[in-house]
């Protein structure tokens, strides 16, 4: 049965407006617009026992067409993850102890980590399939924090297109900042750009711009160091990411919220200077 949400995944209001409503692979997907911070949140959704079982049994199919990695999935994972290597490496980050990479996928991360820093790199992998693809890499692949010995004590923690999966991510980040992150570890994050990325997903259970995902980083107690938007490997052009870091912050003051104003209009603008691009620019707007 459909869940309603009734507070918003960040402010925790129950004011909200409709957005946005479509069908996503024979689903339909409505998201709502919160009146108070302008988060962007799917509403209603599948239950959180729901999701389990979707991701268990329907998530790879519904999106690929397979259980396990098809060659395209793997070429482009080793692009994001080549990428997501010299962002980290352009903020002067020389040293890393212990990488855990949560949603780690068929691994391409967790390779490109352990080469660069000579680090011990872990994956976190709900999917089976993928979890035992990994496995046959070499790689320490789990299928949650929970089953890992020592989750804790990590220099960096790499989530990349997973945050938007989660229906609670302030609360998820709060934990990780509290028992799993190093005091001066870093935390490096990616997400679809709600003003450029077609996001509107079954399993996109949040949208986020730039402001929202600082808001979020920030309200889980994490100061932002850097943050990008780009569309690597997919687009030369249009801003299809966001790529951030960040790092527990030491004021354990909390930070004000500081509600986003205009996204109809920001969303709107976006999607058509992506249609003028796509248009002008093919082969630089979307790379092959």
């Amino acid at each position: 049965m459909p869940f309603e949400i009734q507070n918003c995944p960040l402010c925790s209001s129950n004011q909200s407006i409709h957005f946005d409503t479509r069908e996503f692979r024979g689903y339909q997907v409505t998201n709502k617009l919160c009146s108070n911070c302008g988060l962007v949140y799917q509403s209603p959704r599948m239950t959180d026992q729901e999701l389990t079982i979707f991701y268990e049994h329907e998530y790879r199919q519904v999106y690929q067409g397979s259980e396990g990695p098809l060659q395209t999935d793997l070429v482009v994972q080793g692009q994001r993850a080549e990428y997501l290597l010299k962002f980290v490496q352009g903020e002067n980050i020389e040293t890393v102890q212990r990488h855990l990479d949560v949603g780690s996928s068929a691994g391409a991360l967790l390779i490109e980590f352990h080469k660069a820093f000579e680090c011990q790199s872990v994956g976190i992998e709900p999917g089976q399939v993928y979890r035992d693809y990994s496995k046959k890499r070499g790689l320490m692949v789990y299928d949650s924090l929970d089953s890992l010995d020592e989750a804790k004590d990590f220099d960096l923690i790499s989530m990349a297109h997973v945050l938007e999966h989660l229906p609670d991510p302030v609360d998820y980040l709060s934990r990780l900042r509290k028992s799993t992150i190093t005091p001066k570890g870093w935390l490096l994050l990616e997400v679809p750009n709600l003003y450029a990325h077609d996001c509107f997903e079954v399993a996109h259970l949040v949208s986020f711009s730039a402001h929202t995902i600082t808001q979020v980083v920030e309200q889980a107690g994490f100061q932002i160091n850097a943050l990008i938007k780009h569309g690597h490997p997919r687009s030369s052009l249009i801003p299809l990411y966001i790529t951030l870091l960040a790092q527990p912050d030491s004021d354990q003051k909390s930070k004000r919220l500081r509600p986003e104003s205009g996204v109809s209009m920001k969303r709107q603008a976006g999607m058509l200077h992506r249609k003028m691009l796509s248009k002008l620019f093919p082969r630089k707007a979307w790379i092959s």
